[in-house]
C-alpha cells in the first residue's frame, strides 16, 4: 500500500468523506511533511520514514491524546532529532504521552514525568524537578589535554565532590552541593590558572540516573 493509499484507507475508517477526508488527509501529509513519498510504497520506506508515516494516521483525526511508545527507537541521531521536533510542535494541540526506556532524549520536550518502577508509579513530578533531584544537577564536567589539579577544584566554594572519567582520562565531573552553583567559581579558577580546556558543560541533571534509582529502590 503506497503512504497515500494507507492515509485514504485510515480517514475512511475514521468515518471521514467527500471534503473532509481530503482536509484530514492533506493537513496530515503537510505537517509530517510526505509529499514526496506519496506514491511509495510503506514497506519500502526507510525506518525514519515509516515512523512519520505513524505519527500522521495517528493524528489524522485530530486527536486530543497521542500515545507513543519508543518513538525514536531504532533512529539515527538526526532521525531523532526530527521527530522530537515534531513531537514537540505537536504538543500545543493535543496531550502527548510518550513511553521510552531512554528518558534523558525526552527532557527537552516534555513537561511532566511519571515514573513507573515494578508495575507501581513511583514518581509524578515536573521534569525540570526531576532533573534537579539528580548528583550531577549543576555539576561542571571538564576536559583538557593535561591533568587538572583537583585540590584547587575540590576546595572551591560549593563543591561536594570530584568523579574522574576512567574512559576518558583529563576528563573530571566537579558535583555541587545541594542549591549551590559552582560554575562561575571553575570559570574563574580556570582563568586565573590559564588552563588550556577543551570542553566546559554544566550539566542539567541526569534523569537516567535518578530514574535507576527509583527502580532499585521500588524493588527492594
Amino acid at each position: 500500500m503506497s503512504v497515500k493509499g494507507f492515509l485514504g484507507f485510515i480517514a475512511d475508517i475514521r468515518g471521514f468523506h467527500g471534503a473532509d477526508k481530503r482536509k484530514m488527509i492533506d493537513r496530515a501529509i503537510a505537517r509530517l511533511e510526505l509529499w514526496r513519498i506519496l506514491k511509495c510504497p510503506i514497506e519500502a520506506l526507510p525506518t525514519g520514514l515509516k515512523r512519520k508515516v505513524a505519527i500522521a494516521q495517528a493524528i489524522l483525526h485530530d486527536p486530543a491524546v497521542l500515545l507513543l511508545d519508543e518513538p525514536t527507537d531504532g533512529l539515527n541521531a538526526d532521525q531523532k532529532h526530527k521527530i522530537r521536533m515534531l513531537i514537540k510542535s505537536l504538543n500545543d494541540e493535543m496531550t502527548i504521552i510518550v513511553a521510552s526506556r531512554t528518558p534523558e532524549e525526552l527532557t527537552s520536550i516534555c513537561s511532566r514525568a511519571l515514573v513507573i518502577a515494578e508495575g507501581r508509579l513511583v514518581a509524578d513530578t515536573s521534569m525540570p524537578e526531576l532533573q534537579r533531584s539528580s548528583r550531577h544537577y549543576q555539576a561542571v564536567t571538564l576536559a583538557a589535554d593535561t591533568p587538572l589539579d583537583l585540590l584547587a577544584l575540590a576546595v572551591l566554594p560549593g563543591v561536594a565532590g570530584i568523579e574522574e572519567d576512567r574512559e576518558t582520562p583529563g576528563t573530571v565531573t566537579v558535583l555541587a552541593m545541594p542549591g549551590q552553583t559552582i560554575y562561575p567559581h571553575i570559570n574563574a579558577l580556570i582563568t586565573h590558572r590559564h588552563w588550556k580546556i577543551n570542553a566546559l558543560n554544566l550539566d542539567p541533571g541526569r534523569v537516567d540516573d535518578v530514574i535507576h534509582h527509583m527502580s532499585q529502590e521500588a524493588s527492594n
